[in-house]
């Protein structure tokens, strides 16, 4: 493809390595309050989505789960965060071809700045954002909706940009958004929609660096 003017990252299970953490938590408080999940379907189920969305769709599910359960979640992950969250193998290289072919870069998540501070700021990337860091929450917006996408683009050429993510509903967001996505997928499997990829290696030259 031709080298992108902007590519979007997503950040849980694309920059850091956080979906385990963050869903081995949530795996055990749903089973607690009477939706018994496996970290495996923890993760199928809910994953890409809002806490507010895990909240409805587990209580869809047979959860009864107290009213303020978004807020004691939180709480639980990010203070289980704090304490170890990797990134992924291969993204400061990832970063670092981009900056080299002079590319922008962002961070578009569904999840908190709270939480990406946490996640990105002990990694020592945050900076490397600067302000190009974007939450739905504050736009009060979500994947898959595609405007959390538009507002990082900031005025480049939708077709230009290019988003790299793990989720289901990020990768119709990206397409609803107009542009190409990238689907980090280590663990293998079909996707649709995206290009798939399995290894942080592989994307500086997918992104013709």
């Amino acid at each position: 493809m031709q080298k992108p003017e902007l590519v979007i990252f997503d950040c849980d299970g694309v920059l850091v390595d956080s979906e385990v953490i963050g869903n081995t938590i949530m795996a055990e408080s749903l089973s607690a309050h009477g939706l018994v999940v496996s970290l495996e379907e923890c993760m199928a189920l809910f994953v890409g989505a809002t806490m507010a969305g895990v909240k409805v769709k587990a209580e869809g599910l047979g959860a009864t789960l107290p009213d303020d359960w978004v807020e004691r979640i939180y709480e639980e992950i990010y203070e289980a965060l704090r304490q170890n969250c990797p990134l992924i193998e291969g993204v400061v290289d990832v970063l670092d071809a981009l900056d080299a072919a002079g590319v922008a870069y962002c961070v578009a998540s569904n999840g908190s700045r709270e939480k990406m501070g946490i996640t990105l700021g002990q990694n020592g990337i945050l900076e490397r954002f600067e302000n190009r860091v974007y939450s739905a929450q504050e736009l009060d917006t979500a994947k898959p909706a595609p405007a959390l996408f538009w507002h990082a683009a900031q005025g480049i050429d939708h077709a230009r940009c290019v988003v790299v993510e793990d989720s289901l509903n990020g990768i119709r967001g990206a397409a609803a958004a107009g542009m190409h996505c990238f689907a980090y997928t280590p663990e293998g499997g079909e996707v649709e929609g995206a290009t798939r990829f399995l290894s942080m290696a592989d994307l500086p030259a997918l992104l013709d660096l």
